[in-house]
């Protein structure tokens, strides 16, 4: 299973352990909130094989992932999920799906976005694909899609709102671009990909409560 999820060992207990939170604590809805977290590693994965041939050959290839990526994509979430279980406030469950629809957003656009010519944010310039802080149209609607995919797999199994769904869809895509603006800092030697994807998420569940 851990070769499927393209996880390392411990990257794979991590996540075990972050799952197993997140079923308990989540408590009626525990299994669903997991299942939408499966959604979001489904899609990766998806995403991540999708054009394998030509991302080898720029060398922007990611195979196995280790505990810094489950930390950085999955620790928003978690917590998101206890402090539902220790408040009871059904915005935590709105921050947690947006928190999963912003990394999904995220996934799609710097996976799918290689497909097309890519600009960076700070002056607009082409740069190479991959590189981070950097957009292109497919890249955006990628990101798009993907905010959504998990906007309504809530609406089927979290039985959120379509009105309320919808505009978690846009916030995922907000988180995504979070992430790029963060690229920028992180191709000037602050940060890296992992703090960028954790500020993604976080972004994703704090715009919840200014939208709301």
């Amino acid at each position: 299973m851990a070769g499927t999820f393209m996880l390392d060992k411990l990257g794979f207990l991590l996540a075990l352990t972050m799952g197993a939170i997140i079923l308990v604590l989540g408590y009626p809805q525990g299994m669903q909130m997991l299942m939408l977290m499966f959604i979001f590693l489904l899609v990766s994965v998806i995403a991540t094989k999708y054009g394998t041939r030509s991302k080898k050959k720029l060398n922007i290839f990611e195979g196995e992932r280790g505990w810094k990526n489950v930390v950085s994509n999955g620790l928003v979430p978690t917590v998101m999920a206890i402090a539902l279980f220790f408040t009871g406030n059904p915005m935590f469950l709105l921050a947690y799906v947006a928190s999963i629809a912003s990394i999904t957003a995220d996934k799609f656009g710097s996976e799918l976005g290689i497909f097309d010519i890519p600009f960076f944010l700070w002056g607009m310039k082409k740069v190479r694909p991959g590189t981070s802080g950097s957009v292109s149209v497919l890249g955006t609607l990628a990101s798009l899609s993907g905010g959504f995919v998990i906007s309504l797999g809530s609406v089927y199994l979290l039985s959120i709102p379509i009105s309320t769904a919808f505009f978690i869809g846009l916030i995922g895509f907000m988180g995504g671009f979070v992430d790029s603006l963060f690229g920028i800092l992180e191709e000037k030697g602050i940060g890296n990909k992992f703090t960028t994807n954790f500020m993604c998420s976080l972004a994703g569940a704090l715009m919840v409560w200014l939208v709301f």
